[in-house]
């Protein structure tokens, strides 16, 4: 992986922290819009935390696939993941 893994792995800390968080909201009872808040605030730093990885993917592997005339599994990598983020 070419993204910094130091930030990445605090990232999906603070992710599986909130996540923890949700799972005793929803043990205590918690009011349904708190937990919804919860949960869109870990999906929007996952969504950030994949975005990080995408970018340094795209920079460093499939850049450096682009370099060759050669078939390109990277670029094709690339758009399969581009594919199953746009809905």
């Amino acid at each position: 992986m070419k993204a910094d893994k130091t930030s990445i792995t605090r990232s999906i800390k603070i992710a599986r922290g909130q996540l923890d968080g949700v799972l005793r909201m929803i043990e205590e009872d918690r009011y349904c819009v708190d937990i919804s808040n919860q949960l869109l605030a870990t999906q929007a730093l996952l969504k950030r935390v994949n975005q990080e990885i995408l970018h340094a993917h795209i920079r460093c592997c499939v850049r450096e696939g682009l370099q060759t005339d050669e078939p390109n599994p990277k670029l094709e990598e690339a758009l399969q993941l581009l594919e199953k983020l746009i809905p």
